[in-house]
């Protein structure tokens, strides 16, 4: 069963690649010129076939394919399309450069284009589009891998430089617990947000320049208070929190 199929397959890919290369359409193929050829084809397959494969197979349509999009355009430009991209596709090998060609024209119009193509022209046309989207897809996979990697680079550079420095979340909440402590300002952004255990701290920036503003969660609760700036201390914290969110 599966070489007869092998065999309607062969009869029906080469009088599908006649009518292309011959006139870069199909025929009617309930009409008697696709009839003839398709029995001619048959009888040249059949001195190759083996004895038991020699009963004329039933005829079939070109081949399609459910998951092909559906063609835009009007219905009877999408009727004639929709002949000549099983006729076209029929005579790709190439599985991967089908799909892709199945994906990429998706109008009726991309294909009626071709119907004074000769097959061969028509193979040399899309495997040199194929093979440029395929480039260009590599190309754009290779930018996205460098960039990648550049951004692991840099995010690696700048935890190694908090650890160089020797800065921690447990140093920074000491350094806040120490500083002296002063009148509450307006808040602005969001320098750093510090957790060791129970303890939380979310510093920020304030409207006056000289003072921080920090906002704690801990077992007691909840509180609110101010500490002089130190630049050294907003350097580290700043540092901190980019290394946090590389």
């Amino acid at each position: 069963m599966d070489d007869l199929k092998e065999l309607r397959d062969r009869v029906l890919e080469a009088t599908t690649r006649f009518f292309v290369d011959r006139d870069g359409i199909l025929p009617d193929q309930e009409g008697e010129e696709w009839e003839a050829e398709y029995r001619r084809q048959y009888d040249l397959a059949k001195r190759h076939a083996p004895e038991r494969h020699r009963a004329l197979p039933e005829r079939r349509a070109a081949p399609g394919h459910s998951e092909w999009p559906e063609l835009a355009g009007s219905p009877a430009q999408k009727r004639w399309a929709a002949e000549l991209r099983a006729a076209r596709l029929a005579i790709i090998e190439n599985k991967d450069m089908r799909d892709w060609l199945a994906a990429t024209w998706t109008t009726a119009a991309d294909w009626v284009d071709t119907r004074d193509m000769s097959a061969s022209g028509f193979l040399r046309r899309i495997d040199t589009q194929y093979l440029a989207s395929r480039r260009d897809a590599k190309a754009l996979a290779d930018e996205h891998a460098a960039a990648e990697r550049a951004k692991v680079a840099a995010a690696n550079a700048l935890r190694d430089r908090v650890q160089s420095a020797g800065i921690t979340a447990e140093g920074l909440i000491g350094l806040v617990d120490v500083s002296p402590r002063t009148t509450e300002a307006a808040l602005r952004g969001k320098l750093a947000e510090l957790e060791v255990g129970e303890r939380n701290l979310r510093i920020f920036e304030t409207r006056d320049p000289n003072v921080l503003a920090v906002i704690e969660k801990n077992e007691a609760g909840r509180s609110q208070y101010a500490i002089e700036r130190d630049d050294g201390l907003v350097a580290d914290l700043s540092l901190f929190a980019e290394a946090s969110r590389a």
